[in-house]
Formats: C-alpha cells, sequence, structure tokens
C-alpha cells in the first residue's frame, strides 16, 4: 500500500499521530478500592471507565511519541496533585491487576445521569456478563493514525482513484497484518504477572497468586469474549458487516464489546454507523499492560517500538488469513501472554510453529534489516536503539518486565504496589 520507491513516502513514512488511554484505579491509602465519587469533574481529559474509582486519561493527538508520553505524564501528575489534596487523600493503583478486592461491590458501576443512563445500563450488562472482577483490570490503549501527509503521497502513487477508500484499504491490511503479528506487543508490555489472593477467592487478603502468566488480562483469563472473532478485511462495509453479525446473532449485544485486541475506528464518536459514514481514522491496540516501573505507566521505548512495528506492518505485503489462521491467530495474542515464552508456542502466518521467543526475535531481525535499508544516520541509531532493546527482553528472559515485576513483588504484590502507588504521588 506504501510505495517505497516514491520519495514522498519515503519521506513521511515515520510521520504518524499518537492518542493515548491509560486506565488506573483510585485506592484509599489502606490499598482498597476507594468508594468515592469520580473527583475530576470537568476534567474532559480524565474519564470513568467501567466502574465509579477506575479512572481514564485520555489524552490528544500528539505527532510524536515523546508529546504522547509528555502529556501522559502531565495528566497523570494532575491526577496525583488532586488526589493528595483529597481527605482523605486517595491514590492511583500501578498495576494492570487490581489490589484487595474485599467484594464485587468493591467495583461499583459508574454514575451517570439520566442523560447518559445507556452508558450504566452497558455496564451493568457488562458485570453480569463477565462479573465486575474483570471489569477491575486495567491497561493503556495505544491509538495510531498515518500522518496525512504520508497517505496522501501513497494514494497518489498508487492506482485508487478514490482516496477514503484508499485510505479505509491501508487500515484493513494494518489491522489484518496485526492480527498475524500483533501478539508481539502483548510480549513486550507484558508486566502483571502476580495477583492479589482475593481475585481467586473472594476477600483473601495478602496471599501472593502466580498463574504462570506474563499478563493476566491479556491471557486466556482476561479480556476475551467467550469466542475467537473472524473479520473479513476486504472491504469496509465487509468488515463491518463481520462484527454486525456477532449481534446480530447474539454473540454480545453491542459492537463495542467485541474484546479484541485490534479495533478500527472512525474519527468522533465510536461506533460501526461512524465508521461506515466517515471511514477509518485511526487503528487502536489494546493489549499494552500498565508498567508499574515507570511514572505514567508507558514506557517511550515501547510506544515508539509499536510505531515502528506498524510502520513495518505495513510496508509487507498483506498477510491473507482464512477463518481458521484468524482463530489461531487469536490463540497466538493469547499464549505471548505467558510468563514463560520459550515454553509457549506460536504458529507464524506461514505455518510455522516454534516458540514465542523465537518469533519475537525473528520478527526483531526482519525490522533491522528493513529499516536499514531505508534509513541511516542518527534515525537509524535511534531504531535499532529501540529495537536493541526489545531483543533484549527475549535474549535474556531476566530483563523483561514481567520477570522484573514478579522478582520485585516476591510474595508481597499487594504491599509492594501500594508502596509504588505512595511513592509516585511524592514525585
Amino acid at each position: 500500500m506504501f510505495d517505497l520507491k516514491n520519495a514522498d513516502v519515503r519521506k513521511h513514512l515515520l510521520r504518524g499521530n499518537f492518542g493515548l488511554e491509560k486506565e488506573s484505579l483510585r485506592i484509599t491509602p489502606e490499598g482498597t478500592l476507594a468508594q468515592s465519587l469520580h473527583p475530576f469533574h470537568g476534567e474532559k481529559h480524565i474519564v470513568r471507565d467501567f466502574s465509579e474509582n477506575q479512572t481514564e486519561i485520555n489524552t490528544g493527538v500528539n505527532d510524536s511519541a515523546e508529546a504522547a508520553i509528555e502529556e501522559l505524564e502531565y495528566y497523570t501528575r494532575k491526577m496525583l496533585k488532586l488526589l493528595d489534596q483529597l481527605d482523605p487523600k486517595e491514590y492511583l493503583w500501578p498495576n494492570s491487576n487490581p489490589p484487595y478486592i474485599r467484594t464485587s461491590e468493591d467495583i461499583p458501576i459508574a454514575v451517570y445521569g439520566e442523560d447518559e443512563i445507556q452508558k450504566a445500563v452497558y455496564r451493568e450488562y457488562l458485570s453480569v456478563r463477565y462479573g465486575r472482577y474483570k471489569m477491575a483490570f486495567s491497561g493503556i490503549h495505544v491509538n495510531y493514525s498515518f500522518s496525512d501527509e504520508l497517505l496522501q503521497a501513497g494514494f497518489q502513487s498508487s492506482a485508487e482513484s478514490d482516496y477514503r477508500i484508499y485510505k479505509d484499504r491501508v487500515y484493513l491490511k494494518l489491522a489484518s497484518n496485526l492480527a498475524a503479528y500483533g501478539w508481539i506487543v502483548t510480549a513486550i508490555t507484558a508486566a502483571s504477572p502476580d495477583l492479589d489472593g482475593s481475585f481467586l477467592e473472594e476477600g483473601k487478603k495478602g496471599k501472593t497468586s502466580f498463574l504462570g502468566m506474563a499478563s493476566v488480562r491479556c491471557s486466556e483469563l482476561g479480556y476475551w469474549n467467550h469466542f475467537i472473532p473472524v473479520f473479513n478485511y476486504s472491504s469496509l462495509p465487509s468488515y463491518i458487516k463481520s462484527i454486525q453479525r456477532y449481534v446480530d446473532k447474539g454473540f454480545i449485544a453491542y459492537p463495542s464489546e467485541l474484546y479484541y485486541p485490534i479495533r478500527l475506528k472512525p474519527r468522533g464518536d465510536n461506533n460501526l454507523d461512524n465508521l461506515a459514514e466517515l471511514g477509518v481514522d485511526h487503528i487502536e491496540l489494546r493489549n499494552v499492560d500498565l508498567n508499574p516501573m515507570v511514572y505514567a505507566g508507558l514506557d517511550l521505548r515501547d510506544l515508539k517500538f509499536i510505531q515502528y512495528l506498524l510502520v513495518w506492518l505495513m510496508c509487507i505485503p498483506k498477510v491473507e488469513l482464512s477463518e481458521a489462521d484468524q482463530v489461531q491467530m487469536g490463540q497466538n495474542f493469547k499464549n505471548a501472554a505467558r510468563y514463560d515464552l520459550r515454553t509457549a508456542n506460536i504458529v507464524m502466518n506461514n505455518g510455522e510453529y516454534c516458540s514465542v521467543n523465537e518469533a519475537v526475535i525473528k520478527v526483531i531481525v526482519y525490522m533491522r534489516e528493513f529499516f536499514k535499508k531505508y534509513y541511516s544516520g542518527l534515525q537509524l541509531q535511534d531504531i535499532l536503539e529501540i529495537l536493541d532493546f526489545q531483543e533484549e527482553k527475549f535474549l535474556h528472559p531476566e530483563k523483561s518486565y514481567s520477570h522484573q515485576c514478579h522478582k520485585l513483588f516476591g510474595e508481597q504484590f499487594f504491599e509492594k504496589n501500594l508502596e509504588i502507588a505512595k511513592k509516585k504521588q511524592e514525585i
């Protein structure tokens, strides 16, 4: 879809836009879930997700990874300052896995006025279907779009006569290729291997549980429907129809209930009508864990890697996936959430079986060869440093976030995360 022989395409290839959504749980000084009302009224960038105590930062659109992280840090700092001024003060839980939960009543559904009653109805439905405990998982969603300059350059060098159709096809190809390779994002950002015992047994506080997962929320136990969806990437109307059929057949009640790691989204309200009318504006990756070892929860190097991955995926041939392939690829995402990636296997898009560890290293090698072909100097140096940083996590598994967190928390998941929450408030 991007003609790399075209100088304008190459010039704008790494120009894109970033938007971040970060979920966090508000907690009391004792580490229980806060039962107060959402305290950030009037702040459009700080909203609620499922529950009244689950806050979500929505950054604006930024034209660089650095600017996106800077804005995320700004709103994180703003939230922590306000929480510190409350009486009694509150904190933000730094982990994707929740703290001690006494009962499901600790996870109150977000409170809405009569003009937004449908949001409350939807959350009531989710709490019954999936359980409130699962709704307490928190993570980061990365939204990315290619720059208008890149898309226009690609369109001008293509055989397409309609820019809107061309743009939709760009993102459909990206979504298809991410279905085959997006598991790598889970593998590089997984940072939630441990759980408080109360998540598995009501009221059981203090016992740390380890289930062999690097990211519980991205694993079989996390944010998934009771089926693996299959999409039609041939055209935008076909893609939309392949989502709507799950609603029509009663698999899900709402399109937004489709818990797949990748979403194509329109500008404005995220619904299928808007997507059909306006076309694709950007792509969303939903499989990024909160990193408790980083102030705002997301390392700049991980965000940059995600951009490089998306660019590379747009420049390789489209991966054609059968229904059976898509089911297998869905399983790949879950397998990439395992703790020991040397023992967890996936199926590559060419049908080859290998460990997740081996597969990640292969992809990074492909990416390194690609960027060396088209970049040089300081720009190439920056890219290679990011690729080397990610590769080290798999050449030396003890450097992965999940291994570092598991070592840091030991048998004190609850206590250590509460300690981190309080220290971050002091920064």
